[in-house]
C-alpha cells in the first residue's frame, strides 16, 4: 500500500481545511451543550414525578414561561397550588384547573427543591454558553468567507441557520472532495447498503457514516416533511406507506444530501419545484381510493371532467 501511495494510486481521505476544522469544533461543542441541557431537563422532570407533581401531563412544555414561574414558586415553597396555577400565561390559562390539580398534594422535600434549584441554575448557564458559541460560529463564518455557502444551504427545504452551520462544518465550503452526490450520501450515512451474494439480496441497512451530519440531516428531513406542498413532503408521503416512517425519513435525508451537493457545486440557490404527478400515478391513486371507499360501503358516482357538456347520465358504482 505504501508503494501504491507513493505513485498516487490511492485516493486520499477527506481532510478538511483548518478553518473548517475550527468551525466543526464549535458546532460539535454546541451539540454537546444542547444534549447536556436536555439531560438537566430530564432530571428536573424525574424529581417532579417523584414529588407527585404531574405538570408534564398538563403543560406541553414544562420549561416554558409558565412552567418556569411555577418551578420557581415550587422551589421557594411558599405559594399554594391555587396561587401557582394562577401563574399560567397565555394559552396555559385555559388549563388552570388541571394545573391546580396536578400541583395539589405534592410531596416535595427540601432536598428535591435543592436539586431543582441546581438544575435550573445549570440550565441557565448552558443557555448562556449556547448563545456565546452561536455568536462565535457566526463570527467564524464571516471571517473565513463562508457567508455565500452558508446562505445557499439555507435555501434548501428544512435547513435553517443552525443546521446550515453544522452542514458547512462537516461537509465544507465546497464539495470538491466528493466526486458525486452518491459519494457524499455514502459518507454521510444515509445511503442504503448493497449486500448481495449469489443472487440473493441481504440486509440493506444504511451504511456507517458521519454521525454528526447524519443526525442533523435526519432532523432537517423531519422538518422538511412538514413544509406544505414541497418535494420533501411529497416524497415522504409517497414512501411512508410502503417503507414506514423511519425509512422514509432516511430517504428524505438522502434527497437533502443531493440538494446540498447541488447548491454547493453549482453555487446556485435551491428552488423547490414540485413536479406534477404522472398519469400512471394518478390512475393508481384513483384505483386505490376507489377500493378503500368501496370497502367502507360508500357509493361512488362516475362523471366526466366537464359535466356541463356531457350528455351521458352519471353511472353509480358499488
Amino acid at each position: 500500500m505504501a508503494h501504491l501511495l507513493r505513485h498516487g494510486m490511492i485516493r486520499p481521505s477527506y481532510i478538511p481545511s483548518p478553518p473548517i476544522r475550527e468551525l466543526r469544533e464549535l458546532t460539535r461543542r454546541r451539540k454537546q451543550l444542547i444534549r447536556n441541557a436536555a439531560m438537566e431537563r430530564n432530571r428536573v422532570q424525574k424529581v417532579l414525578e417523584e414529588a407527585n407533581i404531574k405538570l408534564g401531563n398538563v403543560l406541553s412544555d414544562v420549561f416554558g414561561a409558565s412552567g418556569q414561574d411555577m418551578l420557581l414558586a415550587l422551589v421557594q415553597g411558599q405559594a399554594t397550588a391555587e396561587q401557582m396555577a394562577q401563574l399560567a400565561k397565555r394559552g396555559a390559562r385555559k388549563k388552570i384547573q388541571e394545573i391546580q390539580a396536578a400541583l395539589e398534594g405534592h410531596r416535595m422535600t427540601e432536598t428535591q427543591r435543592e436539586l431543582i434549584r441546581q438544575s435550573m441554575s445549570h440550565m441557565a448557564f448552558l443557555e448562556k454558553q449556547i448563545e456565546d458559541i452561536d455568536q462565535k460560529i457566526q463570527e467564524k463564518i464571516r471571517s473565513f468567507g463562508f457567508t455565500e455557502s452558508y446562505q445557499l444551504l439555507q435555501t434548501v427545504t428544512g435547513i435553517k441557520a443552525e443546521a446550515a452551520a453544522a452542514v458547512l462544518a462537516e461537509v465544507g465550503d465546497t464539495v470538491s472532495a466528493f466526486p458525486s452526490s452518491a459519494k457524499l450520501s455514502s459518507w454521510t450515512g444515509v445511503c442504503p447498503g448493497n449486500n448481495e451474494s449469489a443472487g440473493k439480496r441481504h440486509s440493506t441497512r444504511t451504511t456507517k457514516g458521519n454521525p454528526y451530519l447524519r443526525e442533523v440531516l435526519l432532523q432537517c428531513a423531519w422538518a422538511s416533511t412538514r413544509r406544505k406542498n414541497s418535494q420533501m413532503q411529497h416524497r415522504y408521503q409517497r414512501l411512508a406507506p410502503r417503507l414506514g416512517h423511519k425509512r422514509a425519513i432516511v430517504a428524505v435525508g438522502h434527497k437533502l444530501v443531493e440538494a446540498i451537493y447541488y447548491v454547493l457545486s453549482t453555487r446556485r440557490p435551491y428552488i423547490d419545484i414540485v413536479e406534477p404527478p404522472t398519469a400512471g400515478r394518478v390512475n393508481r391513486l384513483i384505483r386505490h381510493h376507489t377500493r378503500r371507499l368501496r370497502k367502507l360501503g360508500c357509493w361512488l358516482q362516475q362523471t366526466t371532467q366537464n359535466p356541463e357538456r356531457s350528455t351521458q347520465r352519471p353511472q353509480q358504482l358499488t
